[in-house]
């Protein structure tokens, strides 16, 4: 058995703090260098310069998705939880469709539909391109699949050794998190404040950002003590910057460029990077928010299962 799992891995605390380190050591470089740009090179796109590019785009999902997915199926010793993973699954992607449903009026718009495949699915106030809600459902398994893959076989060294045997010793998985609550209060507070009085758009309220903090923080908030212990924070920093990378790639480079879709600035915090075509930070986070709050879930789902305990007893306790 690897040594790591006992000599190697630090407390779930400083593993936690060592992420946030490491995303700090690219953040802050990357932003001092960001701000020099005065002068934000100008574009010109025409006419349908990208068709069906964000039908295509999804390939970035889709890739991952079929590859992993082989891997698991050819890998007869390596057992996955599959149940967990279908039951996270099952909560996150109508979730984010729901939000998209809800938000998508005050939050995004789409002024290039050649880039899709021009079907649109209804959502409150306006119509949206079919390949929104099927981003939320590849990215959404794409991420968990891609934490599964390197927890359970690439990183599987820094998992916990006796899963089983610590779920069933858990009293309970509900526990409150007020450092989460107060992050979560203070980053809302500085984001307010920012529009009002510092960015170019201080009409309205930073919605989105408010919507990605309260989404990424509430499983934190009741369940982030105890699954702490059970995460993989190797998997969970590898696969943070794996999407982040991709996220880059995708918005930076191509969406906004080429409008296959775009943000609304009155609901955005008006921090915007002029480098990368005004991309806004929120869209820069959203994926920060979504890995932290998938992984948090999913290994309370999987403590669940692992427990074989019921849900009420698991979660509230005896």
């Amino acid at each position: 058995m690897p040594q790591p799992r006992t000599h190697g891995s630090p407390r779930p605390a400083i593993a936690a703090g060592i992420v946030i380190g490491i995303l700090a050591m690219l953040v802050i470089p990357a932003s001092i260098a960001l701000h020099t740009i005065r002068i934000p090179a100008t574009k010109h796109v025409e006419a349908n310069a990208s068709p069906h590019g964000y039908t295509w785009s999804l390939l970035l999902f889709v890739v991952p998705i079929v590859v992993i997915g082989v891997w698991f199926q050819r890998s007869e010793e390596l057992v996955i939880p599959q149940k967990s993973f279908l039951r996270t699954i099952g909560i996150l992607v109508p979730i984010g469709c729901l939000l998209d449903f809800v938000f998508a009026q005050w939050f995004f718009s789409f002024p290039s539909p050649q880039s899709t495949l021009g079907v649109f699915a209804p959502a409150l106030g306006q119509w949206v391109p079919i390949e929104e809600y099927l981003f939320y459902l590849t990215g959404f398994i794409v991420i968990l699949l891609l934490y599964v893959w390197l927890s359970e076989y690439w990183l599987a060294a820094y998992t916990v050794e006796d899963y089983r045997g610590e779920a069933r010793a858990m009293p309970k998985l509900l526990e409150f998190h007020p450092v989460s609550l107060v992050v979560g209060v203070v980053l809302i507070a500085i984001a307010v404040v920012y529009k009002k009085y510092f960015s170019s758009v201080p009409e309205g309220m930073p919605g989105y950002f408010m919507v990605l903090v309260i989404g990424g923080l509430i499983p934190s908030l009741g369940l982030y003590p105890v699954t702490r212990r059970f995460i993989n924070w190797r998997a969970f920093s590898l696969t943070m910057f794996f999407i982040l990378l991709v996220s880059l790639l995708w918005e930076a480079t191509l969406a906004l460029p080429y409008e296959w879709w775009n943000y609304q600035h009155s609901a955005m915090m008006g921090v915007f990077i002029g480098a990368w075509s005004g991309l806004p930070i929120e869209a820069v986070f959203v994926w920060l928010a979504v890995t932290y709050g998938t992984v948090i879930l999913f290994e309370a789902v999987k403590i669940w299962q692992a427990s074989e305990r019921p849900a009420k007893q698991i979660f509230l306790g005896k």
